[in-house]
């Protein structure tokens, strides 16, 4: 189970071909617990930088710890996602989003889900 969800991670990555992949690391120390970290490049230089701390409980993925951080290329940044409880006062604590200088509640969010909200910023439709 979980190596079919790292293996899904890496196809959803890989299948998008104008993203430019500077890191990409998956570790299953067993089928109950294991990581994944990556760096992602596109092609305006923005960069998004990732990481999921995961174990399986009751035959369902389980993120303890996730980030999603996106930012430009300057280094400035876009958004982040993170369930590091610093913001018990949010609605969905831990689960937000910094936005600028504001957080923002949010549900737990898939690496295909912030991927997809790049495409957007990246690709707007016409």
């Amino acid at each position: 189970m979980l190596n079919n969800y790292l293996h899904r991670l890496y196809d959803t990555i890989h299948s998008r071909r104008y993203i430019e992949v500077e890191e990409f690391v998956s570790d299953s120390r067993s089928n109950r617990r294991g990581s994944v970290t990556g760096l992602l490049k596109f092609y305006d230089g923005s960069l998004l930088d990732f990481g999921e701390v995961l174990i399986v409980r009751n035959r369902q993925i389980v993120k303890l710890r996730y980030r999603y951080h996106y930012q430009k290329n300057s280094g400035e940044v876009i958004f982040r996602y993170d369930n590091a409880p610093h913001y018990p006062g949010i609605s969905t604590f831990p689960h937000h989003k910094h936005v600028g200088s504001a957080v923002e509640p949010t549900q737990l969010p898939d690496l295909n889900e912030v991927i997809r909200e790049i495409e957007q910023m990246l690709f707007p439709s016409a």
